[in-house]
């Protein structure tokens, strides 16, 4: 008897064609009835996946995906070890609850996130197969000062990655997002652990938005986009994620190596709100200027009546100002 767990997945991987298939069929391939494999397509609604049903035809996803493959990935990245658990609370915390058993640049994958979170603990929406979700482990000897800047490098390396695969539109959001047409594409939640004199032990994880349906608007607060729309044709899923994997660790290693130098020569065409006004939201506290880029730590400068200013810190929320 397979575990609710194990079937569901089954049930998705029979779907992931994008056709039709009848309750009878699914039925008598998983081993189970009808009654049970509606009730599963249920859990399958709510897990984000968006599947119909029509009479006398069946059940079918709006859409065909790409599942993760965790051996052609291994295959594909120059990494010690990496892990696609299809269904997980956080693949930062995943790694995070880890950290003494794991070799820098561990990967972690998932294909739903029940408890994905964003910056500040806010939930991060992150519906089966639409999307990529992936988290890498890396030890800073420097210490966790040295993690200053960190989402900004992680950040550029994710927009050259995908630059490369075609979506030439997509820029970097001070201090942690991707946009694309100043629309939220991805997220980055940098977390660490270590004390000062130590290393710093540090879970890098990204929300990138592919083909996300548009039935979860209800559950998000902000304008977004996804990939499908700053990249035709398409990238396999499995390409991208491998494509991010190498291009982070690159990064990271350059970023130890050069500290913020690594990435201040490419900033300036990749920062979305560069030469733009914009404001800065600090608790109740709103400034208003022209956004100038970064500085040699990663502060934002803004330029408020001829005077720029660095901002620095992690209350900080960045917004355009028309």
């Amino acid at each position: 008897m397979k575990s609710a767990h194990s079937a569901r997945l089954a049930l998705i991987t029979r779907l992931s064609d994008g056709e039709f298939h009848s309750g009878e069929m699914l039925g008598e391939a998983l081993g189970m009835t009808r009654a049970a494999i509606s009730k599963h397509i249920k859990v399958l609604q709510s897990w984000g996946l968006d599947i119909y049903r029509v009479q006398g035809k069946g059940y079918c996803l709006s859409q065909p995906i790409e599942l993760l493959d965790e051996a052609w990935l291994s295959a594909h990245t120059d990494i010690p070890a990496l892990a696609v658990i299809p269904v997980i609370d956080s693949t930062n915390q995943h790694l995070m609850e880890r950290v003494g058993q794991l070799s820098p640049g561990s990967v972690c994958l998932a294909e739903y996130q029940q408890q994905g979170r964003g910056r500040r603990g806010r939930a991060w929406q992150s519906p089966f197969g639409s999307n990529l979700y992936l988290s890498m482990y890396w030890r800073l000897d420097a210490g966790p000062a040295a993690a200053m800047g960190l989402s900004l490098v992680v950040g550029v390396a994710m927009t050259k990655a995908l630059h490369d695969l075609g979506a030439t539109g997509v820029k970097v959001k001070w201090p942690n997002d991707l946009y694309y047409q100043d629309k939220k594409l991805a997220g980055i939640l940098v977390e660490m652990t270590g004390q000062t004199g130590d290393a710093a032990h540090i879970v890098i994880g990204m929300g990138l938005n592919l083909g996300m349906g548009t039935h979860l608007n209800d559950n998000i607060d902000q304008p977004w986009a996804k990939l499908a729309q700053a990249c035709s044709p398409m990238p396999s899923r499995n390409t991208l994620a491998a494509n991010l994997i190498d291009r982070l660790k690159a990064s990271l290693i350059a970023y130890e190596q050069q500290g913020m130098a690594s990435i201040l020569a490419d900033w300036p065409q990749l920062d979305n709100f560069i030469g733009r006004p914009v404001k800065l939201l600090m608790g109740d506290r709103q400034v208003k200027g022209i956004e100038r880029g970064i500085d040699e730590h990663g502060a934002l400068l803004l330029e408020v009546d001829g005077n720029i200013t660095p901002y620095l810190g992690g209350e900080i929320s960045l917004r355009r100002d028309d």
